[in-house]
């Protein structure tokens, strides 16, 4: 099988599950309490999220959402992130890293 083929392969599931950046950003009200509406939180304890790398923001949820991620804000995020589907979780990765 060519490299062409096996790239293709490895690189559809990316697609096919493309994130909604619109639902994403209906989804962020929760999260604008503490994060700011636009991703940038007045709070210094709570950090912005706008900008930030959509991978990233995907791992800190689904961390949070496994009770694997501990410590600071994990008491508010955990339970806030375990009403969360991945399709959710995905949707505000790419509406907050859509932010410029």
């Amino acid at each position: 099988m060519n490299k062409s083929l096996i790239a293709l392969f490895l690189c559809l599931p990316f697609f096919a599950n493309a994130a909604d950046i619109e639902a994403g950003k209906a989804k962020s009200a929760v999260c604008a309490v503490c994060h700011g509406a636009e991703g940038v939180s007045a709070v210094p304890i709570y950090p912005n999220l706008k900008g930030q790398k959509e991978a990233y923001l995907v791992s800190t949820l689904k961390a949070y959402k496994d009770g694997v991620r501990g410590g600071g804000m994990s008491m508010l995020m955990s339970p806030q992130a375990a009403m969360l589907s991945d399709a959710d979780i995905a949707n505000l990765a790419a509406y907050y890293s859509s932010l410029k």
